[in-house]
């Protein structure tokens, strides 16, 4: 089973920019997308052979997360039934046989990093809703985690200590989790790969330059650990400011 996930920046833009070539190039069984911004009259996008599933967010073109399947779920289950989290559309979970798929768009802690303390929060009730899944099946998570975790996870670690997606707090929770059971797929594969990166900002060059951090993941259940291969960062594909990630699962 392939999948993969893309923090698209907006779904409409993004459609304007090439999305529908690499959508059909890469054949993907699950493409999960992250910062839709659109209610679904809005996604003039019909993917023919797949089923699809969206969480807008309750404001008008922001947030917002969106799966294609090719593959029927067993249930379907949007936020994580927490009322001061769910109206920013951030989580979608999927129920499959043997594992569940969560799309997450994590909140940004904004520049001024005012919003650091509800994002503290939001992690903490995250792990929760995670650890509360594996309850019954391991977890495959994906999406926009707005955190560069460690030094290699970013061009300019130094400049960027405290900046948001780099300060402690993030970092830490992020170890967190990863401490609660949970694998970085594409750093278990590759632990000391440089350069690999999934955003850049649209300062001019930037992105030629491979000036970028790698905030979006696939993260798994440790007991699902054999049954992730071919990781993998398609850098080169553009139509965001982030660039689209993937893995293969051996599963149902």
């Amino acid at each position: 089973m392939k999948l993969v996930s893309w923090n698209v920046a907006g779904f409409r833009a993004c459609l304007k920019k090439g999305f529908e070539n690499f959508f059909k190039e890469v054949d993907a069984d699950i493409v999960c997308l992250q910062e839709v911004k659109a209610v679904r009259s809005e996604i003039p996008f019909y993917a023919k052979g797949y089923l699809d599933f969206l969480n807008p967010a309750e404001k008008k073109g922001y947030s917002g997360t969106l799966i294609y399947t090719k593959i029927e779920p067993l249930q379907v289950t949007f936020g994580m039934g927490i009322e001061e989290h769910d109206h920013e559309g951030r989580i979608i979970t999927l129920e499959f046989h043997d594992f569940y798929l969560v799309n997450v768009y994590v909140p940004n802690v904004k520049r001024d990093l005012s919003r650091l303390s509800y994002r503290m929060k939001w992690e903490e009730d995250f792990l929760a809703y995670l650890k509360k899944l594996e309850e019954k099946h391991p977890v495959l998570v994906c999406g926009d985690f707005n955190v560069a975790h460690e030094e290699i996870d970013l061009k300019n670690p130094k400049a960027n200590l405290g900046n948001a997606g780099f300060t402690k707090e993030e970092r830490e929770k992020f170890t967190h989790l990863l401490k609660s059971g949970f694998l970085d797929t594409f750093r278990n594969a590759y632990p000391e790969k440089e350069d690999a990166y999934t955003w850049w900002s649209y300062r001019p060059g930037v992105r030629e330059k491979n000036i970028g951090w790698r905030i979006d993941y696939f993260l798994c259940s440790k007991s699902l650990k054999e049954k992730i291969s071919n990781p993998v960062i398609y850098q080169n594909v553009l139509g965001s400011d982030h660039c689209p990630i993937g893995v293969e699962i051996d599963a149902k």
